[in-house]
């Protein structure tokens, strides 16, 4: 058992805290850092069970699951927070998370990784991708918002009806990028994969791995996950208005760290250990799906519950997302990286950070 698994089991104490503040009724300061530290362990082993059915499945279904669970912890809070309501702490989720892996997970990534390598490289290809594919998502974004400033007397269903419209455009590109990835192009997606240099050893380790085993982690960590995610809304409101924050700032940079750290901390791990292609893999493609497919899905299921979600996104956590894919797409598709660029994008997530800090 590695060091990080003893950690997560350790951290997993904290599912029946939150439970136990909660019933106790603690105050819900207490419930709400909890629950999110509850969320980290639960989150990792979600994405752990997802990757190790993905090795039994073969690399074209375990592509489309890996793609589908990626950001399922994101997904289950996000869910959750639309059924009580938050419609406004839900949208800040979502651009807060497209920003932090970016412009945190990315720059801390390219930062460690350049202090133990002087210039590491990645797949040009595949970033020119998906800086077309960030592009297309901040079309998306910026769309409402000009809708709104350049029309008199717009009738909120116009914004919705766009925004249903634009959610199928989306998830009709994300299933493209699918095709391209796993079928007519997957040859320039390889990574360095085991299975190119020792077929027979990955073949072992797939005999090895326990399918049903995953699959009963994946889905209890989920439904353990539902419920404390409920607990974590519940107290969200009372928490932030205790500490004085916004709910533009708890959504755009506490709850995406909550949901993401283990992603990030695993993002930075691949750079330490100079595989730089599958740390941009992880922090940009993450990004793309929660752009055109958490997003999107969200906006569909919002309507279903009667609730107000659209793509109608506050213009300063627009602005924010234009800053992170700018940056980012500036430094990456050249395919080289060092770790003066990797502190470029932390110093200006630290900057966006503080902007959403002083926001009113």
């Amino acid at each position: 058992m590695t060091q990080k698994q003893v950690i997560l089991l350790r951290m997993l104490v904290f599912v029946p805290i939150a439970f136990i503040a909660e019933w106790l009724n603690f105050p819900s300061i207490v419930v709400f850092i909890a629950s999110g530290l509850a969320i980290i362990p639960l989150a990792a082993f979600i994405a752990d069970s997802t990757e190790a059915i993905a090795e039994v499945i073969g690399p074209s279904l375990g592509g489309l699951l890996n793609s589908t669970f990626g950001n399922a912890t994101e997904l289950i809070i996000a869910i959750v927070a639309l059924r009580a309501g938050l419609v406004d702490v839900v949208k800040a989720s979502i651009t807060g998370t497209i920003v932090a892996n970016l412009l945190l997970a990315l720059g801390a990534a390219m930062l460690l990784g350049g202090l133990r390598f002087k210039e590491q490289s990645f797949q040009p290809t595949v970033a020119r991708i998906n800086a077309s594919s960030l592009n297309l998502a901040l079309v998306v974004l910026l769309s409402p918002t000009a809708i709104d400033f350049t029309s008199t007397g717009l009738q909120p269903a116009t914004i919705n009806h766009f925004s249903i419209v634009a959610a199928f455009l989306l998830l009709f590109f994300y299933g493209l990028t699918l095709v391209f990835s796993m079928k007519t192009h997957k040859s320039i997606y390889q990574l360095r994969d085991l299975e190119e240099t020792n077929p027979d050893a990955v073949k072992s380790e797939r005999h090895k791995t326990d399918l049903w085993k995953s699959v009963g982690i994946l889905l209890i960590c989920t439904i353990v996950l539902v419920f404390v995610s409920d607990t974590l809304v519940a107290s969200l409101q009372e928490a932030i208005s205790t500490l004085g924050l916004t709910d533009l700032f708890t959504g755009v940079i506490l709850i995406p760290i909550f949901g993401g750290a283990v992603e990030y901390i695993t993002t930075a791990t691949f750079a330490m250990k100079n595989k730089m292609d599958l740390a941009v893999a992880v922090a940009m493609g993450s990004s793309l799906q929660i752009a055109m497919f958490i997003a999107p899905i969200l906006v569909v299921v919002g309507q279903l519950m009667g609730q107000s979600m659209n793509l109608d996104f506050n213009p300063f956590e627009v602005l924010a997302v234009a800053i992170a894919v700018l940056v980012t797409n500036s430094i990456s598709t050249d395919g080289k990286s060092n770790w003066l660029e990797g502190a470029l994008l932390l110093i200006t997530y630290a900057v966006v950070g503080t902007a959403f800090y002083f926001h009113p």
